[in-house]
This record gives C-alpha cells, structure tokens and sequence, in this order.
C-alpha cells in the first residue's frame, strides 16, 4: 500500500515532560488507522502536532511529518494554512463546541468552502448541498438556516464531519469523534467513516480510548501508552494474538459478546461502505 503519512514525532508542553517519545508509524492511501490509548497518553496531542497547531497549547514538536512527498515540520505557516481544511481534515470530540454557536450552518459551511475555493455563490451552494447528502443531512434552506444548538448531537456531528471533508481531503484527523453520542449514533457515524474512505479513497487517522469503536472500521490498529507505540499491527490480529501488556489488559478487559459483535459489525461495516462506494 503506497504511504500517504509517514512520522516520527516526539512532543512536549512548557516545563512539562515529554508527552510523545518516537512515535512513528505510517498510513497508506485509502486506509483507516485506529490510535487508542488511555487518556493523557498523548493521543490528541498527536493531531495537533501533525496539524502543526500544538503551539496553540503551549507545547512543541519535533522530529518529521511526511505527508504526500513533504516534510510538514518545514513548511512555512502560510503553507500550513493552506493544507488544513483542504488537504488534512480534522474531527473533535465535541460537536456543539466546535460549531460557532452564533453563526447559521450555511454560513459555516459557505466558510470553510471559501477558505480554499474561490467560486461562484451557486458552486458554493451546490457543493455543501452534495456534501450535505454524502453525510445523511438535510440540503433544504430551512436546515441551512438552523443554529447548531437546532441540531441534535448527532446532526452536529455529521455537520462536523462534512465540513473537514468538504474539500475531499486525503487525510482525516478523527479525534474521540464518538465520544460524546449514544450507541446508536456512534455506530451509524463509524460507518460514515467507513463509507468516506471508500468512497473518496481517504485515508483516517481515528483516535479513541475505546478498542472496541477503533477495531469497528480500522485496517490496523496502533497501541499508544506512556507516550509510545507499543504495538502496531492489524486488527485482527491484535484482538487474537497481541503482544504487548498493556494491549492484552485492553483486549482481556472487553467481554467476549462484545468481541463477537464486533465480529459481525467488522462484516456489517465493510458491506455498508462497500454498498456506498458503489454509489
């Protein structure tokens, strides 16, 4: 599988010890990379040094990022603004909390549109509209008009999600995205990951403390704890046979229906995303 991201990063905050030490993996074109680990490991952290925002934090990062045939830690700032939002995607935990609670989503979409296309008012419409519908929302002018605190956590999400990948990045950041829904919800959104990948070949880097979310959709699944890759293989095989200490207490803590579930859901899953890709 030819890479899309390759790093090795290490990061810290102001008079703090380091928080990342070495991590390094890499993520094909097309393909879902699961990072879980508990919380404080590193996990979002991560994200933002790769978006080069971990200054915003107070922290810092060094070692390289190499995206697409460039080094992101050498890029100057304005070429960094310019790849966010078009060419890397990012989804946070909390919707609501990411939308301007006093703009109408329309107006947000039109934004995060514009930031990287410069078109014509109906291009603009017409884009948000099938970006609207890729994410199983409404495209009408009564829902443009809505206020994200109009919109059910779920809604906000999808709002969330068709925004970062507006643009058809190649990479999506997916930060604890399913953190804050119900069961239900969190599994219709894990297959709209699932169903973007394979329909725009997008490559998602989805973060979760939760093995089970993260083993739901991912090819491969990375292990973080204490600031390190202790394990990094596929999924499969780190629910059967994995290696590290730290990743047997997860896998040993999941009860076994749950693992069958999972099972079928892997199945259920890929045949949703395969059905949508089709499309």
């Amino acid at each position: 599988m030819e890479s899309l991201l390759k790093l090795s990063l290490s990061a810290h905050y102001a008079n703090k010890p380091a928080v990342l030490r070495e991590v390094t993996f890499e993520i094909g074109r097309g393909e879902i990379l699961g990072l879980v680990g508990p919380s404080g490991c590193g996990k979002s952290t991560l994200s933002l040094a790769i978006l080069r925002l971990l200054h915003l934090k107070r922290g810092a990062a060094t070692g390289s990022i190499e995206f697409q045939g460039r080094d992101l830690m050498l890029l100057r700032e304005s070429e960094m603004r310019a790849l966010r939002g078009k060419e890397i995607g990012l989804v946070l935990q909390s919707p609501l909390a990411s939308l301007n609670p006093a703009l109408r989503i329309g107006t947000q979409l039109a934004e995060a549109w514009r930031a990287h296309v410069k078109s014509s008012r109906e291009d603009c419409n017409e884009a948000i509209r099938q970006m609207l519908s890729t994410v199983s929302l409404p495209s009408d002018d009564e829902f443009l008009r809505r206020y994200p605190s109009q919109m059910s956590v779920g809604q906000a999400q999808r709002v969330l999600i068709g925004m970062a990948v507006l643009h058809r990045p190649a990479l999506l950041l997916a930060d604890e995205p399913t953190s804050a829904l119900d069961p239900v919800t969190q599994s219709e959104i894990l297959r709209l990951f699932a169903n973007l990948s394979q329909r725009f070949n997008m490559s998602i880097l989805y973060i979760s403390h939760d093995l089970l979310s993260v083993a739901a959709i991912s090819h491969r699944v990375a292990v973080l704890s204490a600031g390190q890759i202790v394990e990094c293989a596929e999924t499969a095989q780190v629910f059967r046979n994995p290696q590290h200490p730290y990743t047997r207490a997860l896998v040993d803590s999941i009860p076994l229906q749950a693992l069958n579930e999972l099972a079928g859901n892997q199945h259920a899953t890929a045949r949703t995303a395969a059905a949508g890709s089709s499309k």
